[in-house]
């Protein structure tokens, strides 16, 4: 019996309580049990520790190196006391999952004694080989050394696995030349950037302002399916994704999935991971059915970026475990199954203040009216002069599949803001050049709520279209993929706003200086802005081909493909703007537009692998068996006298099977003369290209074409792979 078979007759034999979950109780009651809070550390610290470390967390101090020696006394006990014994430092390579090297706290003096300990310094710094880790060339293989160094902002946990737990301390990864190696340390530099920027531009409205910190609302989408079929699947098992299957007769154009019951053993398994990321502290508020069928979603509560990004690297890594136990597969791939929905990653961001205000939310008096428009205008202007930046933070293999596909936002960067906003910048916009005496006060004393509903947040519709569209007190960077870590994205973002911010400065204070009042410089400065960056401005359907060509009109890119996208890391503007944030070198950029073109390449190039593999070694055979089956049958049919016309319709089918083994074998055989040709190109980014256009774009559809096509015509008993039926509506 095939894997296929094997599989579907497994589906019966999962009884419910194998998922069985302890009855509910009230998430307060586990929330955050298995981590390491400020209000748990108050218990485990003395005065002095516990004010240091409060200190780095608030307000990013150092914490002294004695005083590390007794948070990490204190963490330890606190660890000990829920039955650890090891611990690690958890960072965040870039090969897009998370690492970890488990130490255990048991150690021997000098005269053999054996003792549990863990000290400031194995606290602050391990070393983990950095010369398996992607480095783009800022490390010779040979160079091994490189450093994890802790982050007091994000806190420690105890992670579970199975009866294990262990004791993680989130970490930046860095080489022994200093240069970043991860996610989290570009992103941690690019925080610091845009809270100083912001900082500065709240001073015109409120000087009481010291700190500004970026929030982040992250929305996961993700398919599941059984893990037994996903396991029958070469293709899901290497690739996280079908790189063929025909379309089954039912797929999402019933829209009856979307906010659906949620199926029962689904559900339990969605109990069982929102439970463990309940005690590890991430703040899940919102489980639903997505549009695509066996589609899901969950969304957080907001939280400060770098926890926010934490949190949801730690989710996707709890899910896949935990779906395990539910003998169900968690598909993260952005595009999973041709024909439906793919999963993007919903990043919501905005901007708060220590004061307790929301940046992108106005407010009801004409002074916060005029912050808000400034802030929101300010973004506007960063994604317009940085839409390129903002394209290569989510470009991906995976992502390419998604973008523009008819269910996501398109490759072209543009930003929804709605017909209320869009009236109030017109307006804005409409006053240029007029001079502001000191008797006129109707602009300074700017009304939004006169022309804006209070509840800005459901004034307008909502656009799906837009990769960046303001909902009402946050902008909603929807062009995110499912799988991707959304620190590359957040890194650009809040570097090029802090870019944006500096120089909305410098223009507003060189008025001052020519002898403008603080509210009209801002104003003639907010006018400039919204004239220079209007273009970016799109309210229509983003899916659309009119959009494509007005965007071409307009002068905006629409690069579709991730090896182009990838040139703006390191392009003059890009090296700068990131240098004068003291987020990336310039090396450093040039080493991740290598990695991520590498990246790319070993995806596209497993991919056609797979492909071919799948071609030659599952279909071929079993397309040729069905051949012989129709070849004895007419022979029959001739032997017992029948004429020509009794088996017209077998001929048929077996010309066309003749005719798509052939086709699907000569494209599987020059698809791997194409790879052989783009194996031996030197140059990273030429050969990325080379296997964008040659390989992909050339064969993938047309060997799918035709794989599809024989799935149709080789009977089903025949056929040994699960179907898209079997794998999105079996549970």
């Amino acid at each position: 019996m095939s894997l296929r078979f094997s599989a579907i007759k497994d589906l019966n034999k999962s009884p419910e309580s194998d998922f069985a979950l302890k009855p509910s109780t009230k998430i307060t009651a586990i929330f955050g049990e298995n981590v390491f809070t400020l209000k748990t550390a108050r218990e485990y610290l003395s005065d002095e520790a516990f004010k240091s470390l409060a200190a780095s967390i608030r307000s990013g101090k150092k914490i002294d190196r004695a005083l590390a020696n007794q948070i990490a006394n204190g963490i330890r006990g606190w660890a000990e006391s829920k039955g650890v014994t090891h611990y690690t430092h958890w960072f965040q390579p870039l090969t897009g999952t998370t690492a970890e090297k488990h130490d255990s706290f048991f150690t021997l003096k000098g005269d053999g004694t054996a003792i549990e300990e863990f000290d400031g310094a194995a606290l602050i710094q391990q070393e983990p080989d950095a010369s398996s880790f992607p480095s783009g060339g800022l490390r010779a293989t040979f160079e091994a050394r490189g450093y994890t160094a802790w982050d007091p902002s994000s806190p420690a946990f105890i992670m579970e696995i199975g009866n294990g737990l262990t004791l993680c301390i989130p970490t930046i990864f860095v080489a022994y030349t200093g240069h970043s190696l991860d996610y989290k340390a570009p992103l941690l530099k690019a925080l610091a950037s845009i809270d100083k920027a912001a900082v500065d531009v709240c001073h015109y409205f409120d000087r009481n302002v010291t700190k500004v910190t970026p929030t982040l609302g992250w929305e996961q989408e993700y398919f599941v399916i059984d893990e037994g079929l996903a396991n029958a699947r070469p293709d899901l098992v290497l690739c996280d994704r079908t790189v063929f299957g025909a379309s089954p007769a039912k797929g999402q154009q019933l829209e009856d999935h979307y906010f659906g019951s949620i199926p029962e053993r689904v559900y339990s398994f969605m109990r069982d991971f929102e439970t463990e990321s309940y005690k590890l502290g991430i703040p899940l508020r919102t489980r639903h059915n997505e549009v695509a069928p066996c589609q899901f979603e969950c969304a957080p509560i907001y939280e400060e970026v770098n926890l926010a990004v934490d949190h949801n690297t730690l989710l996707m890594d709890i899910m896949a475990r935990v779906a395990k136990r539910h003998r169900l597969k968690v598909l993260l791939h952005e595009k999973p199954f041709a024909g439906i929905n793919g999963s993007g990653k919903h990043n919501n961001w905005s901007l708060a203040t220590d004061t307790g205000v929301n940046l992108l939310a106005p407010g009801k008096t004409p002074k916060t009216n005029l912050m808000f428009l400034t802030f929101f205008v300010n973004t506007i202007k960063a994604v317009h002069d940085y839409a390129d930046l903002m394209r290569a933070s989510i470009a991906s293999a995976a992502n390419d599949f998604r973008l523009g596909a008819n269910e996501a936002p398109p490759a072209i960067i543009s930003v929804f803001i709605g017909e209320y906003l869009t009236k109030v910048l017109n307006e804005v916009e409409g006053r240029v050049g007029e001079k502001f005496d000191e008797q006129d006060e109707a602009i300074l004393k700017l009304d939004l709520h006169r022309s804006i509903p209070e509840l800005l947040l459901d004034n307008t519709d909502r656009n799906r279209t837009s990769p960046f569209a303001f909902t009402g007190n946050k902008f909603e960077f929807r062009a995110v993929g499912s799988s991707a870590n959304c620190a590359n994205a957040m890194t650009v973002l809040n570097t090029v706003m802090a870019e944006t911010l500096k120089t909305f400065k410098k223009d507003v204070d060189g008025l001052i200086e020519k002898g403008e009042r603080r509210e009209v410089a801002l104003m003639h400065t907010i006018q400039r802005y919204i004239v220079e960056s209007k273009r970016v401005l799109f309210e229509g359907d983003g899916y659309s081909e009119e959009w494509a060509q007005e965007a071409e009109k307009r002068g905006l890119a629409n690069v579709k493909t991730t090896p182009l996208a990838l040139d703006a890391m390191i392009t003059d503007k890009a090296k700068a703007i990131f240098e004068r944030n003291g987020v990336y070198a310039h090396d450093e950029l040039e080493a991740r537009h290598e990695i991520e073109l590498e990246k790319y390449i070993k995806k596209v190039q497993i991919e056609a692998r797979v492909m071919g593999e799948i071609a030659t070694n599952f279909v071929l055979p079993t397309v040729i068996e069905y051949q012989n089956t129709i070849i004895t049958n007419i022979k029959g049919l001739k032997e017992v006298g029948l004429g020509d016309e009794s088996f017209r319709n077998q001929k048929i089918v077996l010309e066309r099977l003749c005719s798509l083994v052939n086709t699907l074998s000569d494209d599987v055989r020059n698809m791997i003369e194409a790879r052989k040709v783009c194996n031996n190109m030197t140059d990273t980014r030429e050969k990325a290209i080379a296997y964008c256009d040659e390989v992909k774009e050339k064969y993938f559809d047309k060997i799918r074409y035709n794989l599809d096509k024989l799935e149709m015509l080789v009977p089903d008993e025949k056929w040994t792979l699960p179907k898209y039926r079997e794998m999105l509506f079996l549970r």
